[in-house]
């Protein structure tokens, strides 16, 4: 089993200031550094992906603006691959499913943002295309919703999603559970 770390959308809009700030994502962003560190002091692979926001009217991560670059403590160094994504889906229309496969990648380790939305249609993705995922539910942050009238509390989205991921499409762990299985 050969693993790497997919680091999804943990971008400037994302936190405190941008355009789409989240709950927790400062918090968030600290856990996935920590996992960043030990994949890169281990040399294991690590794809960065990055959403570039094309549909009209997007309200962030707009092309040539400060919020859609990736935050700078999570900077892909030399020999990291950075793809570029314009949907939810970090393998739609992007180059991820085939370089992975040509580099023989079985297991992902998955950390990022927005979890009710990009961390989970990349998850679900990813199982129904054969990888084993883990996701490191710390190293991920969401936003409240709205739908009939009623508001969902960040904590419940997270813990909503998490759930339904946890099982049959990714073993769902702590960063330092993570950690201390590599």
């Amino acid at each position: 089993m050969k693993q790497a770390l997919l680091i999804v959308d943990i971008q400037n809009d994302y936190f405190p200031g941008g355009a789409m700030e989240l709950v927790g994502s400062t918090e968030a962003g600290l856990r996935a550094g920590k996992l960043l560190q030990l994949f890169r002091m281990q040399s294991l692979p690590i794809i960065h992906i990055q959403h570039v926001a094309t549909r009209a009217g997007a309200p962030f991560f707009l092309p040539d603006t400060p919020g859609v670059e990736i935050h700078a403590s999570f900077a892909p160094v030399t020999g990291e691959t950075l793809f570029q994504k314009h949907f939810p889906n970090s393998f739609r229309e992007t180059p991820l499913l085939e370089h992975l496969r040509q580099q023989g990648i079985t297991q992902l380790v998955i950390a990022g943002m927005m979890t009710h939305m990009c961390i989970d249609t990349t998850t679900r993705a990813a199982a129904d295309l054969g990888f084993q995922c883990v996701l490191a539910h710390d190293a991920c942050a969401t936003k409240a919703l709205s739908f009939g009238g009623v508001t969902v509390s960040a904590e419940q989205v997270q813990a909503a999603y998490l759930a339904a991921l946890d099982g049959l499409f990714a073993k769902v762990l702590s960063v330092d559970a993570v950690c201390a299985s590599l």
